[in-house]
Parts: structure tokens; C-alpha cells; sequence
């Protein structure tokens, strides 16, 4: 597919225009576009394509890719093996799409058979027993005496960023991990993220990848920002998290091998649980499984309270409970369970006050990311048994096209 194509540049081509044409239904399913304009014109003229007629291009689109049909006219591929991958990674993106066009048509899809088609892998319940587990280990790892919850609680507030300090903190921290991230890995001359403030959002931080290798961070500040999650928020979205991966993948992908798949990131696909895995395991590739110190060092200056030791070791006997939202999202869809008793449950064994649990909730709630909580239950222990310590792994997560069965199998 080359920058003056006409649409119809085999497999690569349709399948952006089917991404395109689904994102007239589903707002942000079209994380990011920067390829061609004339795919994105074209899809933004008339009306929206009906999804019936999006579920049947997408199926003959994988009966043509299953056929060995031509994926474009122009990409160096890197010869045989890199071209099956290649063909590996679409059609995976490909069934992610055909099931949102289904839904978009009506059609009953599951929640289980979503996570599956979309994402790659299958969801699970994490027994009420192992989050048990957890919270006993907190109540030895939390400094006072009382109910652990209350003391979590009270723990984890107590380390809220004043506002007026909030962009100097991230900035600090965004300094150092992009210097890190950069002699790990290497970043491209000219990259760039700015980073925002804004409310009235379902996600505590997002990435938008402009293109160019530019990327907009927006931190939510709905909820007062805390300092023990800010650090991860930080190298999750940009170093050596969204940005990095983007960046990556424009300058090795899209401008030397000309495979125009990447200029497109779409919700509802493998691509997905991809990125917030190696996201999610960012921080610890590149200051380690324990970074409290360092992150300390940027905090203390700016008078920002971070208590090192102790979210050290909260964060290790806590981890688990980053499953429950996965379990709140069956409870929701599997279940059937009232979105306020979810909240309640939510808020019981994340051990979080209720305005936290109905944060967390409504993101699940929402069309587009029901299913997406997935990337990060699933993804995360995904890519850290792949990348097993060694940051040359992860380094492949951020220059690779892969999907979730190459990281079971390696």
C-alpha cells in the first residue's frame, strides 16, 4: 500500500479501510491513524457503511488471507518466514474486527467469545480465595492496626499529588525514563510527548499516537492523582510504555519495511493486549521489579510524599488484586450482576472507597471497553513470562508484530 494508493492494495488495504469504516460506528475504536489520507477520506464520505456488509467483508477478507491472497504491492517483507508472520498478525486482527462488525449487526457474541476473538486469549475467575490471600498479606505489610481496608484505604490517600505539583512530577519522571528507555533500546531523532491534564474520562491515562512520532498523553485528574501509581502511569503511556512501541514500529515498520498495518491501531484486537502488557511491565524493564527508590528520588524533592519501603511492599503481597476488575467484568457480563453490586464487590476486594470501585466500573461499562479489561489482567503475566528479565525480549515486544500465541510459545 503506498501513499498514493487508490484502497485496493491487497489484504493491508482493505483491512485498514475495514477498520476505518468500523470506527464510523464505535467511537475511539481507531486508536490511531497515520497512514495514507486517502483511506481515511474516503471511509469519512456518505454514510457509515452498514455492519452487515462490514461483517461480510471482513469474513472474505480472511477467506483472501487464508487463501494466500496478496497482502500489498510495495512492502519489503523480509522474505518467507517474515511474510507468514506478518500474515499471522493480520488475520488475528482481522477476527478481532469481524466480531465487533458482528456485534455492530446484531448478532450475540458472548463475553467470553469477545475476549477470545478480540484479544487472544481466554478470561478467567480468580477465586475469592487467592484475593484472601492478599488481603492477609497486606494487613501485614500496612503500617497501623485496624480493618485492612480502612488502613489501605487511608494508606493510599494520604498519597495524593497536590495539582500544582502534578506536572513537575511527571515531567521529572517522563525525563528519566525516556534517558533509560533511550540507551536500552534507542528512541528516533524527533520523537516527542506532550503531556495534559483532563477530567471526565473512563481511564486514569491515555495515549494518543499523532503520527510523526508525536504522541498526547492525557492524565485524568476526575479522582486526585496518587504518587504510588504515578510512576507507572508515566512509563506505561510514553517510556518505555505506547509512545516507545509507536515510535518503534512507525521508524522500523511503516517508513523502512512499508508495512502500512502499523500507521493503523484499532480497539478489539490482539494489537491491543500487546501493547498494555509490555506497558504495564515498562516500569519494572527499565528501573526494575523494584523501583520504589528511584522513583523516590524524583518525588521527595518536589515535597511529594512517597513512602518507598512501604510501597514496596504493598505493591508485592497486592498484586493480585489487580485481577479484580477482570472478575467484575464477568460478574457484569457472565453473571448478569447489577452494575451496584459490582461496585460494592469491586470495592471489597480491591479494597478501595466506593468512589474508586465506580470509577473502575464505568469503564467496564462502556460499549468499547467492556472486553479490554482483559489486555491488562491477561496481558501482563503474558508478557513478563516472555520477557523473563531480559530487556532484549521486550525489546522485540516494541519492533515486532506479534500476537498472543507467539509469546505462549517461545
Amino acid at each position: 500500500m503506498s501513499a498514493n494508493d487508490d484502497g485496493r492494495a491487497g489484504a493491508v488495504g482493505r483491512y485498514i479501510g475495514l477498520g476505518l469504516a468500523l470506527g464510523r460506528h464505535v467511537d475511539g475504536l481507531v486508536d490511531a491513524y497515520y497512514g495514507p489520507p486517502g483511506p481515511a477520506a474516503r471511509a469519512a464520505q456518505g454514510q457509515p457503511v452498514p455492519p452487515a456488509a462490514l461483517v461480510a467483508e471482513a469474513r472474505a477478507l480472511l477467506a483472501a488471507l487464508d487463501a494466500g491472497g496478496p497482502l500489498d504491492d510495495e512492502a519489503a517483507d523480509g522474505g518467507d518466514l517474515a511474510a507468514a508472520a506478518r500474515r499471522r498478525w493480520l488475520r488475528a486482527q482481522v477476527v478481532g474486527l469481524l466480531t465487533t462488525a458482528r456485534r455492530l449487526a446484531g448478532e450475540p457474541v458472548g463475553y467470553v467469545e469477545e475476549v477470545e476473538t478480540c484479544y487472544g486469549v481466554t478470561p478467567k475467575l480468580v477465586p475469592d480465595d487467592e484475593l484472601a490471600a492478599a488481603h492477609r498479606r497486606l494487613a501485614e505489610a500496612l503500617p497501623g492496626t485496624g480493618p485492612v481496608a480502612d488502613r489501605l484505604i487511608a494508606w493510599r490517600e494520604a498519597h495524593v499529588v497536590p495539582p500544582d505539583r502534578l506536572p513537575d512530577a511527571v515531567a521529572s519522571l517522563a525525563e528519566e525514563l525516556r534517558a533509560i528507555t533511550d540507551r536500552l533500546f534507542g528512541l528516533p531523532d524527533g520523537e516527542q510527548v506532550d503531556f495534559e491534564l483532563v477530567t471526565d474520562k473512563p481511564w486514569s491515562g491515555f495515549n494518543t499516537y499523532l503520527g510523526d512520532l508525536k504522541s498526547r498523553v492525557a492524565v485524568n485528574t476526575d479522582l486526585p492523582v496518587l504518587s504510588i501509581s504515578l510512576a507507572h502511569l508515566v512509563a506505561h503511556e510514553a517510556y518505555p510504555g505506547h509512545h516507545t512501541e509507536h515510535c518503534r514500529k512507525e521508524v522500523g515498520l511503516v517508513r523502512r519495511r512499508r508495512w502500512w498495518e502499523e500507521s493503523i491501531f484499532l480497539v478489539g484486537t490482539p494489537q491491543c493486549l500487546m501493547a498494555e502488557g509490555l506497558a504495564d511491565l515498562g516500569l519494572e524493564t527499565v528501573l526494575g521489579r523494584r523501583p520504589e527508590s528511584a522513583v523516590a528520588a524524583h518525588l521527595h524533592p518536589l515535597g511529594i510524599r512517597y513512602d518507598a519501603d512501604v510501597v514496596a511492599a504493598v505493591s508485592e503481597a497486592g498484586e493480585a488484586l489487580g485481577s479484580v476488575r477482570g472478575n467484575a467484568a464477568w460478574r457484569l457480563y457472565v453473571d448478569g450482576a447489577p452494575p451496584d453490586v459490582v461496585v460494592d464487590e469491586v470495592a471489597r476486594w480491591a479494597l478501595l472507597p466506593r468512589v474508586r470501585a465506580a470509577k473502575a466500573v464505568e469503564f467496564l461499562l462502556h460499549p468499547t471497553w467492556r472486553a479490554y479489561i482483559s489486555c491488562y489482567i491477561e496481558g501482563l503475566p503474558l508478557c513478563r513470562r516472555f520477557v523473563g528479565g531480559d530487556p532484549a525480549r521486550f525489546g522485540r515486544l516494541i519492533s515486532e508484530q506479534l500476537v498472543p500465541a507467539d509469546l505462549v510459545a517461545a
